[in-house]
């Protein structure tokens, strides 16, 4: 009597045992997943250098000078107790460690912050540099993935900040286009490119597409319902199992079934996945990431468009300039041309500086079209991007070297995650492939889907809605799990979590290309600039040169060779000087892009 009481107890903790097994067991014994390297801290600065340092390439320096014998300490030993910023970096005979040795006798390069404290940038909270609001606080938590050092050690390099009077957090990418070049005829021009330009729409065909499958990923987790019904015709034969039992029964007393058996048939049916590991919903958030993904990934599109139609707008000012100073030339060059020719017909001069007068300006005549065919050509690119076909392209370009845009103010290096849109982008990859290695480890583990039908099915229409007979209805759980021949699950999983190391380093990778841009940029901005200043100096002193030619050589007193050499210099200088000036616009342009400038019309 005890054995038979118990034996049901005995069967139930076995069955439960038996589920426990089913639910735990396949997820031992899982791939082990790899982590990613991490990243070097982002500075707190931009920063720039004036020269390399022999350390830097590991070269040995020049022998110390011999250490003072006098018992008094001297400022090295007085500090030898102070701890160092980055800990101890040297050993017990005071040379300096190798510790980040790369490639043999080759250091990374590091840098050298100024030891003053009152012109220090504070460092801005991670939370603030994110969210916008409010003045930087102290420290960065979590450290974020960037370049630690920059350059040597030998030269104390200033964070670079174009315009010193905002404040050093101010940022020139919260600026819209409008404010930032402060030309309508360029804003405008833009403004066609983000209406008219095909690249663009077919990105937002693409974000189409992500939100599209975020839609498809929140569906999968949610039960199916689908209604149908059905009519049907059935013969079976007398000589099988089922038409010897349709032959031998009756539907009513004396009244035996139709041959051929009809069918008719209304009914709804349920299938739904039970969601119990989060496999449905993390794929539907790797979705969702994605998607947001895809806009950041169309706003970085945008601020390229709003640089490449900048650049190509500052490049046709600066060919129509040069096609302006071509026409000043040749006009001094003609007007040689008839001091020479009167010369030689008075006796004064010959036919060989006639000659080369009359050469420089046909060589300078000729070189005009090859100017114009280059502002064909950037104007149809212009065009391109605008999405429309050839057409003259409206700009002013009256005092070009003297053309200025708005300030450039740099902010800090950690306004970049929030302003740089490729940046965001890698982010919610990033994010996106953490969760797709949780789908594939959820594939391991057992899945429970629930299937349920109701309707009514009979042989003759009158019947069908006769209750309960006519009624049928059906319930279904299956749980399955993978037990044998995991190995497809496995490289799954494996491959879920190098993708997710991949966009680890994606995003690292973005980080640090941004801020190489940054400093690229704003270092060509300043360099540029000193460098037209004084173009503009040598200039001046050769249309002196050239004015005092001209005179001497109508005097009699300069060789033709004087004057022919003084006017190709001074226009070599206003040619050059024309394109440094262009390549400066074009480097403010950049920097504006490369800190997030123009993705979107508000600023924001």
């Amino acid at each position: 009597m005890n054995l038979s009481a118990s034996y049901p107890k005995s069967c139930g903790l076995m069955a439960l045992g038996a589920i426990c097994a089913l639910i735990f067991l396949p997820g031992c014994h899982l791939p082990q997943l790899r982590c990613a390297e991490p990243g070097n801290p982002l500075p707190d600065t931009f920063h720039r250098a004036t020269s390399w340092t022999k350390e830097a390439f590991g070269q040995p320096q020049p022998a110390s000078e011999p250490e003072p014998t006098s018992d008094e300490p001297d400022a090295d030993t007085e500090m030898e107790d102070v701890p160092d910023r980055d800990g101890d970096d040297t050993d017990a005979d005071g040379n300096v460690r190798n510790e980040n040795k790369v490639d043999g006798d080759f250091l990374l390069a590091s840098f050298t912050e100024s030891d003053s404290t009152e012109d220090e940038l504070p460092r801005l909270d991670f939370n603030t540099a994110v969210s916008g609001s409010g003045p930087p606080s102290l420290n960065i938590d979590p450290p974020l993935m960037g370049p630690d050092h920059f350059y040597g050690d030998d030269d104390i390099a200033e964070p670079i900040c174009i315009n010193a009077t905002p404040p050093c957090w101010g940022n020139s990418s919260h600026l819209t286009w409008y404010e930032f070049f402060n030309d309508p005829l360029l804003a405008a021009l833009i403004d066609q490119a983000l209406v008219g330009n095909q690249e663009l729409k077919i990105l937002n065909e693409e974000i189409w597409i992500a939100n599209n499958e975020v839609d498809a990923r929140r569906g999968e987790y949610l039960p199916f319902f689908n209604l149908g019904a059905s009519a049907g015709l059935d013969k079976a034969s007398r000589f099988t199992r089922n038409g010897a039992v349709e032959e031998a029964l009756e539907v009513a007393p004396g009244k035996a079934f139709p041959d051929p058996l009809p069918d008719f048939l209304v009914a709804a049916n349920v299938s739904w996945e039970i969601d119990i590991w989060r496999k449905l919903r993390n794929a539907r958030d790797a979705a969702a990431f994605r998607f947001l993904g895809t806009q950041d990934g169309r706003s970085y599109i945008v601020t390229r468009l709003v640089a490449e139609v900048a650049q190509s707008y500052y490049e046709l000012l600066a060919l129509d300039n040069q096609l302006q100073t071509l026409d000043i030339t040749i006009q001094i060059q003609e007007q040689s041309l008839k001091v020479a020719e009167a010369k030689k017909a008075a006796g004064r001069g010959t036919e060989l500086a006639v000659q080369r007068f009359q050469a420089e300006v046909r060589k300078n005549q000729s070189e005009k079209y090859l100017i114009e065919q280059e502002i064909i050509e950037i104007e149809n690119k212009i065009n391109f991007l605008l999405g429309r076909y050839p057409q003259p392209v409206e700009r002013a370009s009256q005092n070009y070297i003297n053309l200025s845009v708005c300030t450039l103010n740099v902010g800090v290096p950690s306004q970049l995650l929030q302003n740089r849109p490729d940046i965001r982008q890698a982010e919610r990859e990033l994010q996106a492939a953490g969760l797709d290695v949780e789908v594939a480890r959820a594939r391991f583990y057992p899945s429970l889907d629930i299937t349920a039908g109701l309707g009514y099915e009979a042989f003759n229409p009158r019947y069908l809605f006769v209750s309960p007979e006519a009624l049928i209805y059906n319930v279904v759980g299956d749980l399955m799990m993978p037990v044998i021949n995991r190995k497809a699950i496995k490289a799954a999983y494996r491959s879920a979590n190098a993708r997710q190391i991949q966009a680890v380093y994606e995003y690292q990778r973005a980080i640090l290309n941004a801020y190489t841009e940054v400093v690229n940029q704003i270092t060509k901005v300043d360099n540029y600039g000193q460098s037209i200043e004084i173009k503009k100096q040598q200039l001046a002193a050769l249309e002196d040169s050239v004015d005092s030619a001209n005179k001497l050589f109508q005097t009699a007193r300069a060789e033709y060779v004087e004057v022919l050499l003084a006017q190709r210099e001074m226009m070599e200088a206003r040619m050059i000087l024309i394109e440094t000036k262009q390549k400066q616009l074009s480097a403010l342009v950049n920097a504006y892009q490369a800190l997030g400038g123009g993705s979107m019309p508000n600023g924001n």
